[in-house]
């Protein structure tokens, strides 16, 4: 039996494999599908690496906030001064620390009008200078007067004198035995205590030394009377405050 024959014109469409909604007519999900259901990998050990270089950020910052915020210069005592004595060159100088928050110093570059101010309060060596250390007002104080006296470097001690010494002005005899005293002048009844506040170890012109005495208002005229014959001799009764 013969097969018919094909007739001229007749095509044939084959089944479509995905169908115009998306889905095949096989069980084949689509790709965007299959990508989406793929777990993804894990890496742990770039997870640490990222926590390792986080971490050593954070301390790294710190370190530098510690030195360029908190590692200051500020001024250092390095003299014994006592409590009303100026301050001078030798007693303080600069140094450079890590200030805690909290902790008040006065700036290194504060030092020149640090020196020749008023010690508020007894300094200690190695300490760091606080403002409140410093008296508001210089010497002399209520029921003060500061008398100069000219002392020959020979009366001076071998050891020096130094702001905050004690000692005592006494009247010495003149040439000719008499009681310490010029002309027309009482000398001192008594010998008469005071504070060091300054010395000028220059020689002036007449190649004396200068030393600055904080004594009792009422003995003040009887001591520049008693300088200025030059028959005095500065006894030291106490070193310091």
């Amino acid at each position: 039996m013969s097969k018919p024959a094909l007739g001229v014109g007749t095509a044939y469409f084959p089944d479509t494999d995905v169908l115009p909604n998306g889905v095949g007519s096989g069980a084949a999900e689509p790709i965007a599908a299959r990508l989406r259901g793929m777990p993804r990998r894990r890496r742990p050990a770039m997870a640490a690496l990222a926590v390792a270089l986080v971490g050593a950020g954070v301390i790294t910052s710190m370190a530098l906030y510690q030195r360029a915020d908190h590692h200051v210069s500020v001024v250092m005592v390095t003299a014994h001064v006592a409590p009303g004595a100026v301050i001078t060159a030798r007693d303080v100088s600069t140094t450079s620390v890590t200030v805690a928050v909290g902790i008040h110093t006065i700036p290194a570059a504060q030092l020149r009008q640090v020196i020749g101010g008023t010690a508020g309060a007894a300094l200690m060596p190695g300490t760091l200078l606080a403002p409140s250390d410093l008296a508001a007002s210089q010497p002399p104080g209520p029921g003060q007067q500061l008398v100069p006296v000219a002392v020959k470097p020979s009366a001076m001690p071998a050891s020096g004198l130094f702001p905050g010494d004690h000692v005592l002005l006494v009247a010495t005899p003149g040439d000719q035995g008499q009681p310490g005293s010029a002309a027309g002048t009482a000398g001192l009844p008594a010998p008469v205590p005071a504070v060091v506040a300054a010395v000028n170890a220059t020689p002036d012109a007449d190649g004396l030394d200068v030393v600055d005495l904080l004594v009792k208002a009422a003995a003040g005229p009887t001591v520049a009377e008693q300088a200025s014959t030059g028959q005095f001799a500065l006894i030291v009764t106490k070193r310091g405050a």
